[in-house]
């Protein structure tokens, strides 16, 4: 249940417009305004961390710069995400042992991984991470740190779900109320050689999780059922036509070797990208169960 004092509430105009207000002041316009240059990934300075947080406080996202370049090294990630309270990692079944993916085409040659579309060259469509996770163990932060880039092609679009939300509330505040509802969506099972993996999960698309709001989203339709009633479909198609008409706020970017995302696990898209045998494409993803926090606060 949402407080009725949130700005998130869909009764709770007053709030909302003045959230909104606040939110949209000086929102940037260019995915580049999100770059952090970062020294030392270990101990981030004063002025470091501020500006990596005041862009994390407005859009929910951030884009750190080391000078480490292809340094297969998956402590920087780690330990920029330490300094945001984020410790929590969700080991799922295709995470390296420590937690953390590595993130590289497996598509060739029958490789497990390669039946799942982080691990080939295609596209990925909009979504958030584990959106079929269950309640406990919900992705509300995550990163992506770039360690070789594509050779052609591997760019991200990043959409705040915050802003998804003012576009979705503007149009029609039903919109919120159908997301929100504890039946709105359900993510089928998964099932393996063993049987079923992971049974039926139905739950909100939209929710609120100590005072944040968080978006649970796939484009792909056979990865999400959603409830067949008419204010339901009338939500998932205006987010749909939002997603499809690259609205301001949509960030495009490529990250290159020593850069990383870190994010309150925002809307995003990787572009089809070709690469070689012999230098493959790599990032790590972490993904965690707590809430991106200013540990720092003056």
């Amino acid at each position: 249940m949402i407080p009725t004092d949130s700005p998130f509430h869909p009764d709770n105009e007053a709030g909302y417009r003045a959230w909104r207000a606040q939110k949209l002041a000086g929102y940037p316009q260019r995915g580049e305004e999100l770059i952090v240059p970062v020294s030392e990934p270990a101990q981030l300075s004063d002025a470091e961390y501020q500006a990596l947080w005041q862009r994390l406080g407005k859009t929910g996202m951030a884009i750190y710069a080391t000078d480490r370049g292809e340094a297969e090294d998956k402590n920087i990630p780690r330990q920029i995400a330490e300094q945001f309270g984020l410790r929590q990692l969700d080991a799922n079944w295709l995470a390296d042992e420590d937690g953390i993916s590595s993130i590289t085409p497996q598509d060739e040659g029958g490789q497990k991984r390669g039946e799942f579309i982080p691990y080939t060259h295609n596209r990925i469509r909009w979504h958030t991470d584990g959106y079929y996770n269950p309640p406990e163990r919900r992705i509300y932060a995550m990163m992506l740190h770039c360690v070789r880039e594509a050779a052609e092609g591997g760019e991200n679009e990043l959409l705040d779900p915050e802003l998804a939300y003012i576009y979705l509330r503007d149009a029609n505040p039903e919109h919120i109320r159908a997301l929100m509802a504890e039946d709105a969506m359900t993510i089928p099972a998964r099932t393996d050689e063993l049987g079923v993996a992971r049974p039926d999960e139905t739950g909100p698309a939209l929710l609120l999780d100590a005072g944040q709001l968080h978006l649970r989203y796939t484009a792909r339709t056979k990865s999400i059922a959603w409830k067949q009633d008419a204010a339901t479909q009338a939500a998932v198609q205006a987010l749909e036509a939002l997603l499809a008409s690259e609205p301001a706020g949509v960030f495009k970017l490529k990250l290159m070797p020593g850069m990383g995302l870190i994010c309150n696990n925002v809307l995003h898209t990787r572009s089809g990208f070709t690469d070689s045998p012999e230098r493959r494409r790599l990032l790590y993803r972490a993904r965690y169960h707590d809430h991106i926090r200013n540990l720092r606060r003056p």
